[in-house]
C-alpha cells in the first residue's frame, strides 16, 4: 500500500522544497498524507479540464507544476471556477502537490533537464544559492553552459524547433550572430537576462518574456530565444510520470492527455 505520504515524502527529496523561490507555494496543497495512493496525474496546470481527467481517472493525486491556492484564500466557494474545481477534487478525495520552482532548480530539474536536452557541457546554475551548493552539484535557479560547438543563433532556434516539439519561436537579437554559451531558465524567467549576460552568455532560452524584456535583452546585446511557457515546462511533466512509475512500481501515473497550449498561432 503506498500512502500519500510516501509519494510527498519522494517528491520533497527528488524536487526539495529548500530550492523553491522564496515568493512560491510549493508541497502538499490539499491532501491527508495518511490517504492511500493507487494513481496519480502529472499536469503543468492544474485547470477544470484537467481536473476533470482526473476525476474520471479515479486518480487520488495531481502532480502539477503550477501551484493553486496561489494567493492567500479567505473563503473557497462554488462561486468562482477555481473554487468550484478545489471542490469537486476535494468530494472526490483528490490530493494535490505541486513542486513548482523547486523542480525548476532541482538537480535532475525542469533546467538540468534543458541543458542536458541541449548537450550543454561544464553546466552551472545562473544565480547559484550559497547555501545549498556543494562540489558535488552546484545548485541554484536556471542554468547555463557552452554549446558542444558554436553556431548561430538561426541555427540554434532551428535546433529548439523539434527538441521543445513546436514549429515558431520568438526571438530578439541577430540570426547571424555566433552563439557559445546559453543561459537556460524555463517558464518566464526574463528576470535572469541580467545573470546570463554577466556570464558571458549570448543567448537566454526562456518560455516567454514581456515587451521591456525584450528591449533590454537588445540594449544588452543578449539573443532571446522564447518558445513558449507551454513548451519548456511541460515536457518535463510528463518526466515526471516516468519517474514516478519507475520508483513507485504499484502506483499508476500518467501526465494528463487533456492538458494543451493555450497559446496559439495563426
Amino acid at each position: 500500500m503506498i500512502r500519500l505520504q510516501d509519494v510527498v515524502s519522494f517528491l520533497r527529496e527528488f524536487a526539495p522544497p529548500e530550492f523553491a523561490e522564496d515568493w512560491d507555494n510549493v508541497g502538499l496543497l490539499i491532501g491527508d498524507p495518511a490517504d492511500e495512493i493507487r494513481s496519480a496525474l502529472t499536469c503543468l496546470t492544474l485547470t477544470p479540464n484537467v481536473a476533470e481527467e482526473a476525476i474520471s481517472q479515479n486518480a487520488q493525486l495531481i502532480v502539477t507544476h503550477h501551484p493553486v491556492l496561489f494567493r492567500p484564500v479567505q473563503r473557497l466557494t462554488a462561486e468562482t471556477s477555481e473554487g468550484r474545481m478545489l471542490l469537486s477534487l476535494i468530494r472526490a478525495g483528490i490530493s494535490v502537490y505541486s513542486p513548482h520552482t523547486s523542480y525548476d532548480s532541482a538537480a535532475d530539474g525542469i533546467n538540468a533537464q534543458l541543458a542536458r536536452l541541449f548537450e550543454l557541457r561544464d553546466v552551472q546554475p545562473l544565480r547559484p544559492k550559497a547555501t545549498l551548493t556543494s562540489e558535488a552539484q552546484p545548485i541554484g535557479s536556471g542554468r547555463w553552459g557552452s554549446l558542444s560547438n558554436t553556431m548561430s543563433l538561426r541555427d540554434l532556434i532551428e535546433r529548439v524547433k523539434p527538441a521543445l516539439r513546436v514549429s515558431t519561436v520568438q526571438f530578439v537579437g541577430d540570426l547571424n550572430r555566433q552563439i557559445t554559451k546559453i543561459g537556460i531558465a524555463c517558464g518566464a524567467a526574463a528576470e535572469f537576462l541580467r545573470d546570463a549576460t554577466q556570464l558571458g552568455c549570448e543567448a537566454l532560452l526562456t518560455g516567454e518574456a514581456r515587451f521591456h524584456s525584450c528591449l533590454e535583452a537588445e540594449t544588452a546585446n543578449i539573443a532571446l530565444i522564447l518558445p513558449g511557457h507551454f513548451a519548456t515546462e511541460r515536457p518535463a511533466m510528463e518526466q515526471l510520470a516516468n519517474v514516478l512509475r519507475s520508483r513507485f512500481a504499484e502506483l499508476i501515473v500518467q501526465a494528463s492527455q487533456n492538458e494543451y497550449d493555450p497559446v496559439k498561432f495563426f
